[in-house]
């Protein structure tokens, strides 16, 4: 539609400069001394617009040849500029795959240009540190914070530590990150890592919470998390009564009816001597999902005074025995039942126990169990085939 009208206008010009000279009889006259030049106002008009329009090319040209050198200049440091992030994007897409070398060379070709420093800087120090380069690694790290990536630099230095398993490293960087106010989820998460790391369990407790509020950890991993540092933590109180009494009252009811935490304390409650709480975590786990394994450490009882046992073996036995219409087939029950009959003194009911284990599932300990009870017994010659038997099982 443009091209129409331009030719349009062309002819209208074409045809009122046509009738113009026609219509016209003016002249124009040019004196010089002797010289004397006439035309036409018509040819004088065509004449200066040539002479305009030439002059105004010649001075377009002069232009672009006095600003050539700057063209050519722009030019180039465009197209070097293009080509340092085309280095970036290859360099990432060499890190990525492993290619380390090639990635570091590519990234400091693009920080040498000023494209995306702090970024190049971070992918030359990741290449540096997979290729075992710990001074160039350092020295890409501080261009980072220097290029202003210093956020993305302290995550980096905390990844690279946590590799190298310098928990403490990753720990250092991750607190200087948090400390200048920066709150995420990466950085949460890493220092997850470097907490359980430097088995520092009550702040995997505490980071474990945060992140399952804000839904950064999957149940089962959340689970797994706090499971662990409740047995670590319980572990590391079971050098003292009190403190592992303590200990064992702050965790939540709710976990405590885990199997492994309840197993884990009941282990440690038979060492200290506190045969009431070690029966209390198992009583609990137990009730709210069975576990033969937990059974099996029901039977097993601290060291105590004779009458202590013997009362503490009673109150045992009246509760398996009432597990015991449940779970009637249980092995590790009836096995638990037996050696508890043994510590209450209840020599038939013990071998009664022993055997009807023994029939559901044959098991080393138990032939053991049941090989010693008969030595006491007075009974060594039918305890015998039970010693033979045990040193077959595995």
């Amino acid at each position: 539609m443009r091209a129409l009208l331009w030719l349009l206008a062309v002819f209208a010009a074409a045809a009122g400069l046509a009738l113009f000279g026609r219509l016209d009889q003016g002249y124009v006259q040019f004196a010089h001394g002797h010289w004397r030049v006439e035309m036409s106002v018509l040819l004088f008009g065509v004449l200066a617009a040539l002479g305009f329009a030439g002059l105004y090319l010649a001075l377009r040209m002069l232009h672009h040849a006095s600003s050539l050198p700057a063209y050519v200049g722009a030019w180039r440091a465009r197209r070097r500029r293009e080509q340092a992030y085309a280095a970036l994007a290859e360099g990432l897409q060499d890190w990525l795959e492993g290619r380390y070398a090639r990635a570091e060379k590519k990234a400091a070709r693009a920080h040498g240009e000023g494209v995306a420093a702090g970024v190049a800087a971070i992918i030359a120090a990741r290449s540096a540190h997979e290729l075992g380069a710990p001074e160039r690694r350092a020295q890409w790290l501080e261009r980072a914070e220097s290029a202003g990536a210093r956020t993305a630099g302290l995550l980096s230095q905390a990844v690279m530590a946590l590799s190298e398993r310098d928990y403490a490293g990753a720990g250092d960087a991750l607190r200087s990150l948090q400390g200048s106010g920066a709150r995420h989820i990466a950085a949460t998460r890493l220092m997850l890592r470097a907490a359980r790391g430097m088995r520092d369990w009550e702040e995997v407790l505490r980071i474990t919470a945060l992140l399952a509020k804000r839904h950064a950890l999957s149940p089962n991993l959340v689970e797994e998390y706090r499971v662990q540092a409740h047995v670590e933590v319980l572990a590391q109180a079971a050098k003292d009564r009190g403190r592992f009494e303590e200990r064992w009252r702050r965790i939540p009811s709710h976990e405590r009816t885990s199997a492994r935490i309840a197993a884990a304390a009941s282990r440690h409650a038979r060492t200290l001597g506190l045969a009431a709480l070690s029966r209390e975590a198992l009583e609990k786990a137990l009730a709210i999902e069975w576990d033969a394994a937990l059974a099996a450490l029901y039977g097993e009882l601290p060291s105590m005074e004779q009458a202590a046992r013997i009362e503490e073996a009673r109150l045992r036995i009246e509760r398996a025995e009432r597990w015991l219409l449940d779970q009637p087939g249980d092995a590790q029950l009836l096995a638990a039942l037996g050696r508890l009959c043994v510590q209450a003194e209840l020599w038939g009911k013990a071998q009664s126990y022993l055997e009807a284990s023994l029939s559901f599932a044959e098991t080393r300990a138990t032939q053991l169990e049941l090989a010693r009870l008969l030595d006491r017994l007075g009974r060594g010659a039918e305890a015998q085939p039970h010693y033979r038997r045990a040193a077959e099982l595995p």
